[in-house]
């Protein structure tokens, strides 16, 4: 259950927020991205995190931690999709981007060109509380329904072009449910594609038995898909895949994100090792 109600009223309106165990992964993802963003040297630029942050009645730091070992990846990936969804919009500027499972993401203010249009498919109760959150904008919808359920897709206008995006949503499915889903976009949107993260294997072992846990206490919830190179073959093989490729991250700061991790990821025995972002073109 997820449930929202305002504590202090007013100017500095605060809002408190309950949610269950796969739904608090949303505030994880919001907080990393603001304790990036509010850094100097930041390698994302994401004020409306930050605002979010600023206006949730949350103990974020107790139940998260600092942030600083994570935050860095988290905008890095953010940045990642936000750079396939600019390089869409360059062709098809007034272009369809589906954001499935967007939780409390603020991409659309991140990459807005002005006339694309956007549509978030989240949970009920998720899409409830970015409305009471977030700022409504007139080429902004949303559709509270899973993104397993096929309703949404006759919602999207195809023409003139379709993104969807899946940030930190199909590690959460069963390899079937991710596969499927994958299809099921491809069949109704050719010539369109998708963005997503994947999770390895080895990390998906560590996650679903519980080692995984921040200094805080704090556990994400286990992952079902972890994806390797058998994995990577049978997405090769859902019809109307046409292309199916890896994403680099932009290059960040520090030895880790900005020299050992690029340089990893030109490894081909070692990208199926990494946390990693894929595009699939398709036909």
């Amino acid at each position: 259950m997820t449930r929202a109600w305002v504590t202090r009223p007013g100017a500095a309106e605060q809002v408190a927020v309950e949610l269950e165990r796969v739904s608090e992964t949303l505030l994880w993802t919001l907080y990393h991205r603001a304790v990036e963003a509010r850094r100097a040297d930041a390698v994302l630029d994401d004020p409306k995190a930050v605002e979010l942050v600023e206006r949730i009645d949350y103990p974020f730091r107790e139940r998260f931690g600092s942030g600083e070992g994570f935050s860095q990846w988290q905008a890095l990936r953010a940045g990642c999709f936000d750079l396939v969804v600019a390089r869409f919009l360059a062709q098809h500027p007034s272009g369809s981007v589906v954001a499935l499972g967007e939780g409390l993401e603020t991409q659309f203010w991140r990459v807005d060109n002005g006339r694309v249009r956007w549509l978030t498919v989240d949970l009920p109760e998720v899409v409830e509380l970015r409305r009471q959150l977030l700022p409504d904008e007139p080429r902004l919808r949303a559709i509270g329904c899973s993104a397993l359920d096929p309703g949404w897709l006759g919602k999207v206008d195809g023409d003139p072009g379709v993104l969807v995006t899946a940030q930190g949503l199909l590690m959460y499915l069963s390899p079937e449910d991710a596969r499927g889903l994958v299809g099921r976009c491809a069949a109704a949107f050719g010539g369109g594609q998708i963005v997503f993260d994947v999770v390895p294997r080895w990390l998906l072992e560590r996650s679903q038995s519980g080692r995984l846990q921040t200094p805080t206490g704090y556990e994400p919830p286990a992952w079902s898909w972890g994806f390797d190179r058998r994995e990577e073959r049978r997405l090769r093989e859902v019809p109307n895949v046409a292309e199916l490729r890896t994403l680099r991250l932009p290059r960040g700061r520090g030895a880790v994100h900005g020299a050992l991790l690029p340089a990893a990821a030109r490894v081909p025995m070692l990208q199926r090792r990494l946390l990693s972002v894929l595009l699939a073109r398709f036909a």
